[in-house]
């Protein structure tokens, strides 16, 4: 069975490696640099992936990702990340690294992809699909918890799942890759579809979504 946290981790890195540093990603103003100093201090400096999650320590992030790109430089960054993390990182053991880093590395791989002008969208296996609807399933009552109306996700085999209750509700349809873009705030660029209610359709459209 493949390891997709592993595959999208060298997929990101040989992607990395082929645009070099100053291409753009979606991650607001961040270029591949800066993804990659993200990458590799999230995994390596917890006192610097702390400004991650907590807002006040975000600018000691900030400060720690330009310094470890002046230190390092862009090739020694990828190199970093692909290696995986440290020791010491309970993100060694394959368990962990699964639960943690999949739909991380998948979503920023695609952050990376969707920002160049001649992006098409991946045909992912069928198990890398079901392994993401199971993850909506999961992370979708926290990344949906701002919308003001119900949210129902369906991929296209029938199967559905209720991510936010109340009413009006807003479906939204299509891959579980797609849907999982869209509900990590890539709207502009998921091809998941949003159906319903007009009023209901408004409030996903406008909800703040994310961690």
């Amino acid at each position: 069975m493949t390891d997709h946290a592993r595959a999208e981790r060298r997929a990101l890195a040989d992607l990395l490696d082929a645009l070099g540093p100053d291409a753009p990603t979606l991650c607001a103003d961040w270029t591949t640099s800066d993804l990659a100093a993200h990458l590799v201090i999230r995994e390596s400096d917890p006192l610097g992936a702390a400004g991650i999650l907590l807002s006040p320590l975000a600018g000691k992030t900030k400060e720690r990702m330009t310094g470890l790109v002046g230190r390092l430089g862009y090739a020694e960054l990828v190199d970093r990340f692909r290696q995986g993390p440290p020791s010491w990182s309970p993100a060694r053991l394959a368990a962990v690294d699964r639960a943690a880093n999949t739909v991380e590395f998948f979503v920023h791989h695609e952050d990376v992809r969707r920002a160049q002008p001649d992006w098409t969208p991946r045909d992912l296996p069928a198990d890398f699909e079901d392994l993401l609807w199971r993850r909506v399933g999961s992370a979708g009552r926290m990344l949906f918890r701002r919308s003001a109306a119900g949210v129902l996700v369906a991929r296209p085999d029938g199967a559905t799942a209720r991510v936010r209750n109340g009413e009006p509700t807003a479906v939204l349809s299509g891959l579980p890759s797609e849907i999982t873009l869209y509900m990590f705030g890539r709207r502009g660029v998921s091809r998941a579809e949003v159906g319903g209610p007009p009023a209901a359709v408004q409030a996903l459209a406008h909800a703040p979504l994310g961690v």
